[in-house]
């Protein structure tokens, strides 16, 4: 790396399994700068608004508070419509100058959608209810799909595969959080 370059933050593996009227979102606690861990517990998943939506965030903190914060306005907006909410998250994202330098991944859920967020303006519902994001996404959600039919919960789909993902990933550690909403109804 180059003096005048900064340094290259990695680090987080987010999943969200929809399973049996459940949805869970868990993600890690590692934030690494180049190769040096930095910071191993860090809550990158949470309850938003009045706890009726959870989310997790990839890329950078500050950036992923900000869409946060921007998310729980627009759901202010348009109590109980999440993909409406995120629909216009994501047009402000893509259109305001300042919120177009924001650095970061999100998936958000409430009990009826899960959703992929990025700052291309994508607002996207994953398929079989399972979506990752982050360094480790791609092997988490390897894993979750391959366990989606099986016995597991939701919960322990998510606990298994970032724990898979932490086995592969450098960037992904086994200090995990997790946040779930139930549905009144169970569904598939």
């Amino acid at each position: 790396m180059s003096s005048n370059e900064s340094p290259v933050w990695h680090g987080t593996t987010i999943l969200t399994v929809r399973k049996g009227g459940t949805v869970v979102i868990g993600g890690d606690g590692q934030v690494s700068i180049g190769q040096t861990i930095v910071k191993s517990n860090a809550k990158k998943v949470r309850k938003l608004g009045k706890g009726d939506v959870i989310g997790g965030f990839a890329g950078a903190t500050a950036d992923a508070f900000t869409l946060f914060e921007r998310l729980e306005s627009k759901l202010e907006q348009y109590p109980g419509q999440l993909l409406r909410a995120s629909v216009e998250l994501a047009k402000d994202w893509r259109t305001d100058r300042y919120l177009r330098r924001l650095e970061a991944m999100m998936i958000v859920a409430d009990v009826n959608v899960s959703l992929v967020l990025t700052g291309t303006g994508d607002v996207l519902e994953p398929e079989m209810g399972v979506s990752g994001i982050g360094s480790g996404g791609n092997y988490a959600l390897s894993a979750a799909r391959a366990l989606l039919d099986g016995p597991l919960s939701a919960e322990d789909i998510v606990r298994k595969s970032l724990d898979i993902a932490a086995d592969i990933c450098v960037y992904t550690n086994r200090n995990v959080t997790i946040e779930s909403l139930k549905s009144e109804s169970p569904k598939s």
